[in-house]
């Protein structure tokens, strides 16, 4: 039992325990990965700085700030963004994408030293038999090209992120040869891609856990384990989390889920069940405003329905759940409304419960609304708006319950 006795906790029962705060930590991929979904508008730098600092502010340890080689603008934008990391003093470190060739990975260097900043370069390449069929490519080829590129970058002084795209429908030989070379030649982090969604938890378990067993613990170095996945199935997050109970260090992840296809792993879900889970305990309360300002500098949409952050998470028109929310704020115990009748507590995230008046609402909803907006509550004015509510396709807005006291204080 927790909350004072009033619920069980099922999550917590068993042996399959996530790690303490500070032991996971988040790459957002947004202003990288996050672009390339075909929907959204490349942001201004502006918009782009300011989104930098609202995940510093939300404490995520790091960013993939852009592919520098991709363009000329792409390049300016990734200086910008290091530079303001620099002179803000910010604690995110940041991280730029690049093929497995020196003609990407040396922008990199060229705008860390600019910076003077360190700056990850998260090398990927290709790896799974489909692929390398597609693209002919032996696997001594990718073997070669992994050795000189990081030793390209080691050579001038960044710090390694090895990446192999599609790890999760590659075999374990190549999946050993890969990142073991990569790691002799310096790379000292790792990230496994589940680069078309395939993976399930168990498959997500399975992978972290043999490169954790098999390449990372004989290599004797300090690798940091990465996990890069997608949503084609819906299974992100739960693999996200698969990975972690398997042994990874860091979650790679972008804001409302954008991306390639159907988007990555969500940014704001990880850190709502990071932080439900207690593996970290910080300040979210502008993780709604995280989100919609990637949305209006994207210009793509968060839907209503969508979790903690969409506009119907904690808005309710329903009778029987809106009985039980007021009864529950007339205990007097703030922390009850977040629970009755929600998984998700609204007040961690700066949010609050939202009763309003709908076809399927009660009486309860009625005299809740009237009593937040200080309107006495005589039976003719309730019966009025429950009836119009009954009547109506929709929610009433604000407005439409205005109108009807109106049109019911002249009578």
């Amino acid at each position: 039992m927790d909350q004072d006795g009033l619920i069980f906790d099922w999550n917590t029962a068993g042996e399959f325990l996530f790690p303490l705060p500070g032991k996971v930590t988040l790459d957002d991929e947004t202003l990288r990965d996050g672009l390339q979904n075909p929907s959204v508008h490349d942001p201004s730098i502006e918009e782009k700085i300011e989104i930098l600092h609202l995940m510093e502010g939300l404490g995520i340890e790091m960013a993939n700030i852009g592919l520098p080689a991709a363009s000329p603008r792409a390049y300016a934008h990734v200086e910008a963004l290091a530079k303001e990391i620099a002179s803000a003093r910010m604690k995110i470190r940041p991280n730029c994408a690049a093929r497995t060739h020196e003609n990407d990975i040396r922008p990199i260097v060229e705008i860390s030293q600019r910076a003077g900043i360190a700056i990850e370069s998260g090398m990927f390449i290709g790896s799974s038999p489909v692929r390398r069929f597609v693209e002919d490519w032996p696997v001594e080829h990718l073997l070669k090209t992994t050795e000189n590129a990081v030793k390209f970058g080691v050579t001038n002084g960044l710090p390694v992120m090895f990446v192999t795209e599609d790890t999760t429908r590659t075999d374990p030989e190549t999946v050993r040869a890969l990142y073991s070379t990569a790691i002799r030649c310096g790379a000292r982090s790792i990230v496994l891609c589940d680069t078309v969604g395939h993976a399930t938890p168990m498959g997500a378990y399975n992978l972290v856990k043999f490169v954790r067993e098999k390449i990372v613990a004989p290599s004797r170095e300090p690798v940091r384990v990465d996990w890069h996945g997608h949503c084609d199935r819906g299974l992100a997050i739960a693999n996200s989390f698969a990975a972690i109970a398997a042994g990874a260090n860091q979650i790679q992840t972008v804001a409302n889920s954008l991306g390639e296809r159907v988007g990555n792993t969500p940014t704001e879900l990880m850190l709502v069940n990071m932080r439900l889970l207690g593996m970290i305990d910080r300040d979210l309360s502008k993780l709604k405003q995280f989100c919609e300002t990637v949305a209006r500098a994207t210009h793509t949409t968060i839907p209503p329905n969508y979790p903690v952050v969409g506009r119907d998470a904690f808005r309710t028109a329903t009778g029987v759940h809106a009985a039980a929310l007021i009864k529950a704020q007339r205990k007097g115990d703030s922390r009850l409304a977040d629970l009755v009748y929600s998984g998700v507590q609204a007040s961690l995230f700066g949010l609050e419960q939202v009763i309003e008046v709908g076809p399927m609402s009660g009486k309860s909803n009625v005299l809740y609304w009237l009593e937040r907006h200080s309107i006495p509550a005589d039976d003719e004015l309730v019966d009025r708006i429950l009836e119009s509510a009954k009547s109506a396709s929709h929610v009433l807005a604000d407005q439409e319950i205005f109108a009807i006291c109106e049109q019911t204080s002249r009578r």
